[in-house]
């Protein structure tokens, strides 16, 4: 009896682990030069990730009267869970899946850590952040190059008045390591 318990969870753990990951790179460790700083990408399911983005990120400043004026580099840890939605097609027309090449919806959240500045002759202190949502690409290439573009609409929220704003993502630069356990190589 004991025997029969133990090949049947032996079995199904085996089929649970086939499930996951099966297009998604299980994870990927990559350097970022557009927006310097590091990134790390984790699969949580067939089509679905974790991205988090760590390093100076260019963004507005909600805070200044101007905002489309004025774009700044702060410190800054983005997130985003993404949903890759075009692997199959892609599978079919012969192209590469290699680190996670696809396109994306993704629900996305950023705090930015600025330090004091001045803005209209007052001292403005405090993080910022956003949470919302963006669609892009991203694309690997066997020699580690990567590159992802997203864009998208996000809430503003901190030391001023809230808003809706869009927010736009590059990240340019090379997989510095990974874990392979991907189909269409």
């Amino acid at each position: 009896m004991h025997r029969t318990i133990l090949i049947t969870l032996l079995f199904s753990s085996m089929f649970i682990t086939a499930q996951f990951g099966k297009n998604c790179e299980l994870r990927q460790f990559k350097l970022n030069i557009a927006n310097p700083g590091i990134e790390y990408e984790m699969a949580l399911g067939v089509n679905t990730t974790f991205d988090i983005k760590a390093g100076l990120q260019v963004t507005i400043d909600p805070s200044v009267s101007e905002i489309y004026q004025d774009f700044e580099f702060y410190p800054a840890v983005a997130l985003q869970y993404r949903y890759y939605y075009n692997f199959e097609r892609r599978q079919r027309n012969r192209r590469p899946i290699y680190g996670n090449s696809a396109n994306y919806i993704a629900p996305a959240v950023a705090i930015f850590a600025p330090g004091p500045r001045t803005v209209a002759n007052e001292v403005v202190k405090g993080a910022f952040g956003y949470a919302g949502v963006a669609t892009g690409l991203q694309r690997s290439y066997n020699s580690g190059f990567n590159f992802s573009a997203d864009i998208g609409a996000a809430y503003y929220l901190g030391p001023f008045q809230g808003g809706i704003y869009p927010i736009a993502n590059l990240s340019i630069g090379w997989i510095l390591s990974e874990k392979r356990w991907c189909v269409g190589k």
